[in-house]
């Protein structure tokens, strides 16, 4: 049998190790950057001007997550690309942000100050925009940045940049019921999307959630050309 000694000895080093992880969680602005890489991978001057940092802060931030070996990196040409190092991160992510929401009364406060017209918007549930896209029901959008959509997206669904959806609404069916799909729960463009083609006369509902969360459950990806299951990404 293992003595106490050995089993102290055992926790006093395991422990720290998943100490790590936390610690590199502990910054409001590492989170933000894990929200950001999880759409896509940026370089430190990209990140910098998404997050409003200084590049010298966000790169000792991204450090931190070096560190902890949350985020890789890869280098193009002269400049290194930061991403996440795999899903299991972005279910970190979400499982952290899921027990904030269900703990903190705090973040339903802080959405409804900041959208307090989202429960008068129409939502589609994941596995209905499943069912709408495997009928070819819906014309499904992208209203995030097109370098995020270029990384990956939703089968079926179009780049549309919220700040070009004003000038492309002449090219959306009528016809077709319209779901807007973002950066996730706590991202506001598809909210922005709904609500102008709302005003507009479209029928337009917003996704639940947004691309991490439809990631994060397995489900069917688009990378360039190709699908793929995402837990294989």
């Amino acid at each position: 049998m293992l003595s106490h000694m050995v089993h102290r000895e055992f926790k006093d080093r395991l422990y720290p190790q998943f100490a790590r992880i936390g610690a590199a969680l502990s910054s409001e602005k590492r989170l933000e950057l894990l929200d950001l890489l999880a759409q896509a991978s940026r370089n430190v001057d990209a990140l910098a001007e998404e997050t409003g940092m200084s590049v010298a802060n966000t790169s000792r931030h991204l450090q931190a997550l070096l560190s902890a070996r949350i985020v890789d990196t890869h280098r193009s040409g002269t400049r290194v690309f930061y991403s996440l190092a795999d899903d299991s991160v972005l279910r970190l992510w979400l499982a952290l942000r899921n027990v904030a929401e269900s703990r903190l009364a705090e973040v339903d406060q802080i959405s409804r100050e900041f959208v307090p017209d989202r429960d008068r918007l129409p939502l589609v549930s994941r596995d209905e925009l499943q069912s709408l896209i495997d009928g070819s029901k819906v014309r499904l959008i992208d209203v995030r940045p097109r370098l995020e959509y270029d990384s990956g997206h939703l089968p079926a669904a179009v780049a549309i940049p919220i700040e070009d959806l004003p000038d492309m609404l002449s090219e959306l069916p009528r016809d077709l019921p319209i779901v807007a799909y973002c950066r996730g729960e706590y991202c506001l463009f598809a909210d922005q999307a709904v609500a102008l083609l709302r005003e507009n006369g479209f029928q337009a509902s917003r996704l639940e959630g947004g691309w991490p969360e439809w990631k994060s459950d397995g489900r069917e990806v688009v990378v360039g050309n190709k699908e793929f299951p995402s837990t294989v990404l």
